[in-house]
């Protein structure tokens, strides 16, 4: 450790109160500060209601709110998670809700959820459900009812006349290619439309015309008179409406114009009293548009806007278009496959809620994009299910071991802890039998094999079963073609929960099922589904980094005859294998199904 001086002080072995002693002795000012810093911090929250539940400092954006509240520019605090429903929310997604939901808590606020549904071409009822599911699936529940910017249209046409009788929008008849002609490039102005200033009537009329589907798709847009010489691209007379003859998954065929999302985002944020709106780096150039429409606008409030880091994890890929790719195009199996980014594939797979809360709230809020290793991800899910995962074995590929001096017909029942430090999780019944499952690889004819190498069953030594006996391996029995067909073992009595007789050595500990009262399942193995840290990169198709060893079916496996009962309340360590889930599409009572939910080791860095 470190003394006052900076020096390295060499602390040998002490007792945990000696080394207590000694750090209070070296450290006591230093320790005496930083409590009355904990406390004077905690006083300044305590003020606004707010209890910190550690010391943790506070990211920019908590700064930002806690010194609103402390100037008295906000009251309350008002948050929103506002997705597109136009596909379903992913790992990415999980980061912002947690953000938003949770600076809502941490400062007693509400979060909404709103629903910026301004593009019938792409959104649809289905995802909206799914969202919901995903967000309450991680824990958050979100102020009053859900909101729609769609509830919002009647207003946002009302606004999108005022600004067109205060001048500041037109109705433009470019193309959709000429307005991007028009628009410029980032290191050249753009030029004005030629409809830039048509008369005031005229634009009300055409307006009007373009509501009530009078003109044709894509014949004009309503767009913002606001500068096309300006350096920020976003601020060139954008447009505020377009032309959709599509229905809309909740107004139907109630309107035929559709607002864009940068003239519903603000404007919804305001409606709803938003005091700070939270967004990813990609909308921090939209910002000065988000606050022209607030200036230009009769709004009944102000919000502000400030954005934070997207969350990237590697061997994954985020984009929504490349997601519904996926899909489509059947590379896996729906949104919800084990494989994908995806909450719903993450649920499906048995990610735990909490695993993906703890991780997010561990990664930084910052002003800078990153990309996060997926091993930090792993580390959050394996630690969870660790803890609180109920151990079961399971056979993936079973070998036939008979037991030859155990009687025909005898069932002994042993017993296992649910989980070896929860007692709360009880204990589960373990018959043992005459003939049992073992799984192959954990068997070998060749007596050369050295211990350190092969801790498990080699023919004429012996094992011990997890929870059960020592066995010994006596015989191995072969078809015609030389195929192992069973092995004939014996047991060496007296030796559950103990020690063998001086002499018998067991080489280490498998697992094992009873042959007869088992259950028949199937376990599906997950890999990666990219099989490089950045799918698509140096101009490859992505799609082309697809890691064709990702699934793995495991059919005819053997579960302990606990799992016949398995649920989705529960998730599985398979002893010495890894972590299960109950698959929530193929399974069926006569016939579980489990997917892989992440090995016990991460063992992709070695091949």
């Amino acid at each position: 450790m470190w003394n006052e001086n900076e020096k390295m002080v060499f602390v040998p072995y002490r007792r945990p109160r000696q080394v207590c002693a000694l750090v209070l002795a070296l450290y006591k000012d230093a320790l005496i500060a930083i409590i009355a810093g904990f406390h004077a911090s905690r006083h300044s929250l305590a003020a606004h209601g707010i209890l910190m539940e550690d010391a943790k400092p506070q990211n920019f954006i908590q700064q930002i709110i806690a010194k609103d509240l402390d100037q008295g520019v906000v009251k309350s605090v008002v948050t929103r998670f506002p997705p597109e429903p136009n596909g379903y929310l992913h790992i990415g997604h999980a980061k912002s809700i947690c953000l938003n939901f949770g600076l809502a808590s941490q400062f007693g606020g509400r979060c909404n959820l709103r629903f910026d549904d301004t593009n019938p071409e792409k959104e649809e009822d289905e995802y909206v459900r799914a969202i919901e599911a995903d967000v309450n699936w991680l824990g958050f529940q979100w102020s009053g009812d859900v909101h729609y910017a769609s509830d919002y249209f009647p207003q946002l046409y009302d606004w999108a006349v005022h600004l067109v009788n205060t001048g500041k929008a037109y109705v433009c008849e470019l193309s959709a290619e000429d307005t991007r002609l028009y628009r410029g490039t980032l290191t050249e102005p753009g030029k004005n439309s030629p409809y830039r200033e048509r008369p005031l009537a005229e634009n009300l009329q055409l307006l009007e015309k373009m509501r009530n589907g009078e003109i044709e798709e894509g014949k004009m847009t309503l767009r913002a008179k606001i500068d096309m010489a300006a350096a920020n691209i976003n601020l060139r007379d954008p447009v505020l409406y377009r032309i959709k003859r599509k229905a809309h998954h909740r107004t139907g065929d109630a309107w035929n114009i559709y607002p864009s999302y940068d003239f519903a985002h603000g404007q919804g944020d305001a409606l709803e009293g938003v005091t700070h709106s939270i967004c990813t780096l990609e909308f921090e150039d939209h910002r000065p548009l988000y606050e022209w429409f607030l200036d230009n606008l009769p709004v009944p409030a102000k919000p502000r806007q400030y954005e934070f880091g997207r969350l990237n994890l590697n061997y994954t890929v985020t984009s929504k278009r490349k997601l519904r790719q996926l899909v489509d195009e059947e590379h896996v199996d729906g949104w919800d496959d084990p494989r994908m980014p995806t909450l719903s594939g993450l649920r499906r797979r048995g990610v735990p809620p909490e695993a993906i809360r703890h991780f997010c709230d561990s990664l930084a809020v910052a002003k800078t994009d990153g990309t996060v290793d997926m091993a930090q991800f792993e580390h959050f899910i394996r630690d969870d299910l660790n803890n609180n995962a109920h151990r079961a074995m399971c056979v993936l590929h079973p070998l036939k071991v008979v037991l030859t001096n155990v009687a025909e017909g005898q069932v002994e029942m042993l017993g296992a802890p649910a989980h070896p430090n929860r007692d709360d999780l009880g204990d589960r019944a373990l018959p043992f039998t005459r003939e049992i499952y073992i799984d192959s690889n954990d068997f070998s004819e060749d007596t050369s094999l050295s211990r350190k190498k092969f801790k498990r069953l080699v023919l004429g030594e012996w094992v011990r079963l997890r929870s059960a006996y020592v066995i010994r391996a006596d015989e191995v029995v072969k078809d015609a073609n030389g195929e192992i067909l069973y092995l004939n073992a014996s047991i060496v009595p007296d030796t559950v929960g103990e020690n063998p007789p001086e002499g018998i050595n067991p080489r280490g500990v498998i697992h094992w099922v009873s042959a007869s009262q088992c259950v028949d399942c199937e376990v599906r193995l997950y890999d990666r589904l990219f099989s490089e840290p950045s799918p698509g990169a140096a101009g490859r198709d992505f799609l082309d980094d697809i890691n064709p060893a990702s699934l793995t079916i495991l059919t005819g496996c053997k579960g302990e005859i606990g799992l016949g009962n398995a649920d989705h309340s529960r998730h599985y360590q398979f002893e010495r294998e890894g972590y299960f889930y109950l698959d929530s599409r193929y399974s069926s009572a006569d016939k579980p199904v489990f997917n892989e939910t992440i090995g016990l080791k991460d063992n992709w860095a070695k091949g």
